[in-house]
């Protein structure tokens, strides 16, 4: 597929504002009261990517992916729209995030996403998914379609 460069519906990359002092700082990455019901956190975690190594591309058949990049670490973030039924199917999107440009990424279901550590530090992730990773008691098929070893697949993070 030939991907066209642009924004994506449905995908939300905000610029949180960071509040410093001498102990350190502090950015939201969730509040409750900014969050549609369908986005509120099922579970969270902290991943770390060792240097220039990826993470995916995948993507989620119902789950939505809320990532903080603040660092330690630079990523390569990349995401196509493979919903069909999207106006904007058929577009990739690329930013870099991390701890010299913090995010906050809203991946939405049917948005294939990977991202690559292009720092030479190990880097880290917070996701904040609003579904639980293979459902409760971990008892239920993964939510995801994996691609990283499919070959021609059409999502590269080159």
């Amino acid at each position: 597929m030939n991907w066209i460069q642009g924004a994506i519906d449905g995908v939300e990359v905000r610029k949180p504002a960071r509040f410093a002092d001498a102990r350190g700082w502090l950015s939201e990455v969730f509040r409750s009261d900014e969050a549609p019901p369908d986005r509120v956190p099922a579970m969270g975690y902290v991943s770390v990517t060792h240097p220039g190594m990826e993470r995916g591309p995948h993507e989620h058949l119902e789950q939505t992916d809320v990532f903080g990049f603040f660092g330690p670490g630079r990523f390569l973030v990349r995401m196509w729209d493979a919903r069909k039924d999207s106006r904007t199917f058929g577009t990739m999107m690329t930013l870099a995030a991390g701890e010299d440009s913090p995010a906050v990424v809203v991946v939405p279901p049917g948005v294939v996403h990977g991202y690559r550590n292009v720092s030479t530090v190990d880097a880290w992730v917070l996701n904040l998914p609003n579904r639980l990773y293979a459902g409760k008691g971990r008892r239920s098929p993964v939510d995801e379609r994996r691609y990283e070893n499919v070959p021609d697949s059409g999502f590269s993070l080159d």
